[in-house]
């Protein structure tokens, strides 16, 4: 993929949801999307049977009531449960990859539960026959680092936030070792330090800068100036 292809455009964060009857990371919020021909952007986990599913939080309770981790189930204890007061289920990668079909770019966040590894390997093997655009990220500089290593022809991003609560990663961030260590093709940052000077010398030497999440058109056209793409919940 060519990050030309994704820059000024407004991306779906998580689909097209409201949570009430479109819970997000759906099959039907990725279709609303679709229909409005908007990048995606999706999250995904690795289960106990090692399949991709995707999904946001590490635990089951806020979308399904199941006060248990997603990392203990498998495809067939998840596929039992329900998102929100819906009949949607939970999907997999492969199904939403399957949806998309190439239609639309399609940002992938990898969640991190200690299986670095076999997720990036996992994830590998799902988009090898994959013929339609996608890029990576993640907030674990570890999982970036490991497609620097091992495929280093996946664009890939550093998620950054102001809410790390490891020490090692605050430092690093404070410093340029992590974008050393990492490598990134684009920053993927949180509205609330999109003004931080670091970032925006990265962006004037040319990283592109995407921003989340933004509300609305008018958040948008005041941040023009400031990033290179757009993740919105409102669209």
């Amino acid at each position: 993929m060519d990050l030309k292809n994704i820059i000024n455009k407004t991306i779906a964060h998580r689909g097209i949801h409201n949570n009430l009857n479109i819970p997000e990371n759906s099959i039907k919020a990725f279709q609303k999307a679709l229909d409005k021909n908007l990048p995606i952007e999706l999250d995904i986990h690795i289960l106990k049977d090692n399949t991709l599913i995707v999904f946001h939080d590490d635990n089951l309770k806020r979308m399904t009531g199941i006060n248990e981790n997603i990392k203990d189930y498998t495809y067939n204890e998840l596929n039992k449960l329900k998102l929100l007061n819906t009949n949607y289920k939970i999907p997999t990668l492969k199904e939403v990859l399957e949806l998309v079909n190439g239609k639309v770019p399609i940002i992938i966040e990898l969640k991190n539960d200690k299986r670095t590894n076999k997720m990036c390997n996992e994830l590998v093997n799902e988009l090898k026959n994959y013929k339609g655009e996608f890029i990576i990220q993640s907030f674990y500089p570890s999982i970036i680092n490991w497609f620097k290593k091992n495929k280093p022809e996946y664009i890939r991003g550093l998620l950054i936030s102001n809410n790390y609560k490891n020490k090692l990663t605050k430092f690093l961030i404070k410093t340029k070792l992590l974008l050393k260590y990492t490598s990134p093709n684009f920053l993927s940052v949180s509205k609330n330090i999109l003004n931080n000077k670091k970032i925006q010398r990265e962006r004037h030497k040319g990283t592109p800068v995407f921003v989340w999440t933004i509300k609305n058109k008018d958040e948008i056209n005041n941040l023009k100036n400031k990033a290179d793409a757009f993740i919105s919940n409102n669209l």
